[in-house]
């Protein structure tokens, strides 16, 4: 149910670091670990990578040294699937944009009596990989700048204030496992005994702890579906956090659909943050907004592109 809402500088700066290592990375003669929409991704790329993460511990495994990989090789197809994404929507980078780029970041090496050649050695990379970084950035900005709104940030800041407050909340779920493969038929069938549960469960015929333990496939069923306190943001899935942040405590959902499967959520606690007012906390909202942004297009991406993965 772990999410993330962070990483957001990484965002922001575009995808250097993938960029970087590809820039050292030795061009491979085996099969690519990856191909994503045409465009290969090498295992030296991974590799290289790996090895910048420092010497392996003495305990990794060949099924663990792999489960790196595949991380490593996700990381490196969303970072495609953004420049694919950009370049497909004509956001190009001006050369003297990119001039002034440079210089600018030229210039504040050397208040810190470094030059560009030592930047370019420290971080691995050509002249030309820096400035193609430089380029994803501007693209990244642009597409940012046109798309991203005062109105925007104001409307997520409202809709998930309970985040930005600090709010918590205390819930316990039962959840259903729904197979990939389950008709419309079987789902709503799911769906119906869920909410046949719910009212036994208001009717007193059963407690939802007991519920949980019984029905529950969830990890959490032993302990009565109790999965703790989580913030708004970045703990669970959204619509399971936007379902719970509405309830009061005691009150059960209706049915909730996740990825995970469909779930009933009971209140149990809450727990006040601090309030804030917009003013405080608008670039923390922006950045957010950047960054859920990014994992839509992401997402809407990874449904239509074309990608094979030949990690051995």
């Amino acid at each position: 149910m772990k999410g993330t809402c962070g990483i957001l500088a990484v965002l922001a700066a575009g995808v250097a670091l993938a960029a970087q290592v590809r820039a050292q990375a030795p061009a491979a003669a085996a099969k690519p670990a990856a191909v994503v929409n045409g465009t290969s991704i090498s295992l030296a790329e991974v590799d290289a990578i790996l090895k910048a993460q420092g010497p392996p511990p003495a305990d990794l495994t060949d099924a663990k040294r792999r489960q790196v990989q595949m991380f490593i090789v996700g990381n490196l197809i969303d970072d495609t699937l953004i420049q694919q994404f950009l370049a497909k929507n004509g956001y190009k980078a001006d050369a003297a944009d990119v001039n002034k780029q440079i210089s600018e970041l030229e210039e504040g090496l050397k208040k810190n009596g470094k030059s560009l050649a030592d930047f370019c050695k420290d971080t691995g990379q050509s002249d030309a990989r820096l400035r193609n970084n430089a380029a994803i950035y501007l693209q990244k900005s642009a597409y940012i700048k046109a798309h991203l709104t005062d109105a925007d940030v104001k409307k997520f800041y409202d809709e998930t204030r309970d985040f930005f407050d600090g709010n918590q909340v205390r819930v316990s779920h039962i959840m259903v496992k729904v197979a990939p493969t389950a008709t419309d038929a079987e789902r709503k069938d799911l769906h119906d005994r869920l909410m046949a549960l719910r009212q036994q469960i208001l009717d007193g015929k059963i407690s939802f702890a007991d519920a949980a333990k019984k029905y529950s496939h969830s990890e959490s069923a032993s302990s009565g579906g109790d999965i703790g306190f989580f913030q708004r943001k970045g703990d669970v899935e959204e619509s399971f956090a936007k379902a719970a942040f509405k309830l009061d405590v005691g009150q059960i959902s209706d049915v909730v659909t996740t990825e995970f499967g469909l779930h009933l959520i009971k209140m149990t606690e809450k727990k006040a943050g601090k309030p804030t007012k917009l003013e405080e906390v608008k670039e923390r909202a922006r950045d957010c907004c950047i960054f859920e942004m990014w994992e839509a297009i992401l997402v809407q991406q990874r449904r239509t592109a074309k990608i094979e993965i030949n990690l051995p």
